[in-house]
């Protein structure tokens, strides 16, 4: 499964199996999150076999079931650590998916005295992301159109890289985010208020350039 493949069958899961994730599969996660934390400097983290880190009355709420395994995105605080945490984290949720794993993002529903014994002095939480084998593969979701995240300016040729994008998980399906262009150069912003919009803004970002292959520069 290529990285586009991942985008277009990457869905929400909430439910998930008790299937353990193979040793095989662990390791080459091990490898590509030592990769990702290498290139932004960031402390990501992967817990498995651990069901507390989603044993909470927010997580059941959040109708969280079957968690077993969760990525931490955490790291030392930096002025683009949100948008970081975005950006990596959805590489590292695309890679799950090409190895027949699901993922759900989530802010508030986990276990935050749990995981926040995972977060050492000197560093931040960001986000924590759901991760195993769904009770099925997630359905999409609605979503904007490539006029509704754009001002214009952007070139045909760059659509594939919005219509990536615009599969980016977000948020409570906002999707604030806008690409422009900018001395020749596609760049991205928010657009509007909402939560977690610089978490976005990387994923979003990430889609693109997994698309175009072009780099995207955030306005933050």
């Amino acid at each position: 499964m290529t990285v586009l493949e991942a985008i277009d069958a990457r869905h929400s899961v909430r439910a998930y199996r008790k299937d353990p994730i193979p040793q095989e599969v662990r390791e080459d996660l091990a490898r590509f999150t030592e990769e990702l934390n290498a290139a932004s400097g960031l402390d990501i983290i992967i817990i498995y076999d651990d069901p507390s880190g989603f044993d909470s009355a927010l997580a059941h709420y959040g109708r969280f079931r079957g968690v077993g395994n969760y990525i931490v995105l955490k790291g030392p605080d930096m002025p683009d650590f949100d948008y970081r945490c975005g950006y990596f984290g959805e590489a590292l949720v695309l890679r799950a998916q090409q190895l027949g794993l699901n993922t759900c993002w989530t802010a508030m529903t986990f276990n935050k005295k749990r995981v926040k014994t995972l977060v050492p002095a000197g560093e931040e939480l960001c986000m924590v992301i759901a991760l195993g084998y769904g009770e099925t593969q997630g359905s999409p979701r609605k979503s904007r159109i490539a006029a509704d995240v754009t001002d214009g300016s952007v070139s045909e040729v760059l659509m594939d890289g919005i219509e990536a994008a615009l599969k980016a998980p977000t948020a409570m399906n906002q999707q604030k985010f806008c690409f422009f262009m900018e001395d020749g150069a596609p760049c991205v912003r928010v657009k509007g208020i909402g939560s977690y919009t610089k978490v976005d803004l990387g994923i979003a970002a990430y889609h693109f350039e997994a698309a175009t292959g072009i780099p995207v520069k955030p306005r933050l």
